[in-house]
């Protein structure tokens, strides 16, 4: 690897986890943010969680297309086939922290199978190959968007657990309290954009 491949890698890990954030730049997997942000244990589950199927379905999904449906003329086809690979790949991370965490498998409860819906995975599997990346870039970027999902998630979950003690208007406590702290979370991430 030249010099320059290595610096496009940190250009995309530092984009995708910072600059462009799936959660508070690209507004993808906001469901899961809002819903399990109560709990920063429940939050790095479901960070460590969303890295592994993010991770996985970006090698999984820059496989497919680059050797099966591009070969094949058959790119329309990529979000229906994305979308399978990132169901069955769900469904295997949820057999796995059933067996091997049922604690944390309570905790995420009905969110846990929502990773297969989760609009931040498929858009990541989508945007690799929208911009071209090959396999390596895909791991990257896919890795990159997960983990500033997980930061995301955990900085939220931290600051619900520490504002469940502040004396909160009562037209503010609960949700609404929520998403402006979101806001300025995301304008917060808007200052990254001067890194790259």
């Amino acid at each position: 690897m030249n010099t320059d491949y290595l610096v496009n890698l940190l250009v995309i890990l530092i984009s995708a986890a910072f600059i462009n954030n799936v959660i508070l730049s690209q507004f993808l997997g906001i469901c899961p943010f809002l819903g399990i942000s109560n709990k920063i244990k429940s939050a790095v589950g479901m960070g460590f969680a969303v890295i592994f199927v993010i991770t996985t379905a970006s090698i999984l999904c820059s496989l497919v297309f680059q050797y099966i449906l591009a070969p094949m003329e058959l790119q329309y086809l990529q979000t229906i086939v994305f979308i399978i690979v990132i169901a069955a790949l769900v469904q295997f991370v949820e057999m796995v922290v059933k067996k091997v965490s049922p604690t944390l498998y309570d905790a995420l409860g009905v969110y846990l199978p929502l990773i297969t819906t989760n609009c931040a995975v498929l858009g990541v599997a989508l945007l690799n190959v929208e911009n071209g990346f090959d396999l390596v870039e895909s791991i990257v970027n896919g890795f990159a968007s997960a983990l500033g999902f997980t930061i995301s998630i955990i900085l939220m979950a931290g600051i619900r657990e520490r504002m469940e003690h502040n004396n909160i208007p009562k037209t503010f406590k609960g949700f609404p309290i929520t998403l402006v702290t979101a806001t300025l979370m995301a304008m917060a991430f808007y200052g990254f954009a001067g890194l790259v």
